[in-house]
């Protein structure tokens, strides 16, 4: 008998009050194990995927999904591998729990500690990817969150294999099984929308599509970004040979990727010399550019398409790249905050104090110096894994990690104390007296 969607998410909440009381040794123990198994299972995982991929390939035919998508759908030895490294990594990484944030002493013998703890459920919409299973549920377990995970049709029979997988090593690890639970069809998002009551954040990972319809149905709290329209700045200062690397690497290392560049911001005191060479060197990577009036004069004769003022919030998520000439970095700045979506942004310049002033002054999850934009993620980062890159500003930004899915509770600690005692003319005095936090309580 299926489960109602109502029944999954009752199961989750009773399984997160489980998971909140666990050791963090059995949860990292489930994590482990189910690495293991999924190295065991490669052969029905890919047979899974490849079942997906061939009702995919029609999908995309019919419009129904893009080639990002698409592209990011596809399973293989190297990617499984990468997946339970992932998973692996997520593992080792210091239990986020039951750090005490900041101790104060009220009065004697009456101790209040900012404690932190898990969120409770998480309930994550993806599409495509087959690793969001196991970087949501690796970073779920070890936060201690339980995971309701909504899978895009194309994904659904690899995710639901993974999520089987994941689900008997819970039991194999003595934690319960509704820690990772999966929901299918499209009016299951509807239903997870509407339960404020059992679910404590929502994370969709997919389409902007899909991110302003989530933001839209629910009054539970999203965790998300809708676009990754990363900006790389060529500073006057710039040198040349590392700009045309980090525009290479940053554009196509992963073209579908949400920290993929998207437009390329030239100061115009180089553009003259730069253009030529930006073009060349993308040509040789199959790299479309798309440019400005001021950098189709510059490379006249190139096949160098016009880009429309609304074209330049676009997310190519291909071999596609827009190109502007700017006549200083806060016209750049200008732009990136006219046309960006707050992911990363990046300026290559040899000058400290341009760079500098270009981190303090542009508002993104991300701002970087000399570096790719591929380094807006998770594992790059040092957090294991992540289960998206969040570009609001509260609770969590830029790629959220083991932190992000903690939040935290006062505990108070007395011996009797009564709150009327320390009121009126006789009140007694409080000590607020700020304590070290060099403890942990689980």
């Amino acid at each position: 008998m299926t489960l109602s969607v109502r029944a999954i998410a009752e199961a989750s909440k009773r399984a997160s009050r489980n998971l909140a009381s666990s050791s963090p040794e059995r949860r990292i123990e489930s994590i482990r194990v189910a690495s293991k198994l999924i190295e065991q299972d490669r052969l029905s995982l890919l047979e899974s995927n490849a079942q997906d991929l061939a009702d995919a390939r029609h999908m995309l035919d019919s419009g129904e999904i893009t080639a990002a998508s698409f592209e990011r759908l596809g399973l293989t030895d190297k990617k499984l591998a990468e997946m339970t490294h992932s998973m692996l990594a997520v593992a080792e990484l210091p239990d986020p729990l039951g750090r005490v944030l900041q101790r104060t002493e009220l009065d004697v013998n009456l101790e209040l500690e900012k404690i932190t703890c898990p969120l409770g459920v998480l309930a994550v919409i993806f599409e495509s990817r087959p690793d969001a299973v196991t970087q949501i549920s690796a970073l779920g377990l070890k936060s201690a969150n339980a995971v309701i995970l909504k899978a895009g049709r194309e994904v659904e029979r690899t995710a639901s294999a993974l999520v089987t997988i994941i689900r008997q090593a819970l039991k194999n690890s003595g934690l319960p099984e509704d820690s990772v639970n999966l929901v299918t069809g499209r009016e299951s998002i509807q239903q997870l929308l509407g339960m404020s009551d059992m679910v404590d954040m929502v994370i969709p990972r997919g389409s902007k599509q899909l991110v302003e319809f989530v933001k839209a149905n629910t009054r539970i709290p999203v965790l998300g970004h809708a676009e990754g329209v990363c900006h790389i700045y060529v500073d006057a200062a710039a040198d040349p040979d590392m700009a045309l690397a980090i525009i290479d690497d940053s554009k196509t290392d992963y073209p579908a990727a949400c920290n993929a560049a998207e437009t390329v911001l030239v100061h115009e005191q180089i553009a003259g010399s730069f253009l030529p060479r930006l073009v060349e060197w993308l040509g040789s990577r199959n790299v479309i550019l798309r440019g400005c009036e001021k950098t189709r004069a510059i490379l006249a004769g190139q096949p160098v398409e016009a880009v429309a003022d609304a074209e330049w919030a676009t997310e190519y998520s291909d071999l596609v790249l827009a190109v502007r000439v700017v006549r200083s970095m806060d016209e750049a700045i200008e732009h990136i905050h006219a046309y960006g979506s707050s992911h990363t942004e990046t300026i290559v310049t040899q000058d400290p104090i341009a760079a500098e002033r270009f981190l303090a002054r542009v508002d993104a999850a991300g701002v970087f110096h000399n570096a790719s934009s591929r380094f807006a993620d998770g594992y790059r980062y040092g957090f294991g894994a992540e289960v998206g890159i969040s570009t609001s500003k509260l609770h969590a930004r830029g790629p959220v990690g083991l932190d992000g899915l903690t939040t935290y509770k006062y505990v108070l600690r007395g011996s009797g104390q009564l709150a009327r005692n320390y009121q009126g003319p006789n009140a007694r005095p409080f000590t607020h007296r700020r304590l070290p936090t060099d403890s942990r309580h689980n």
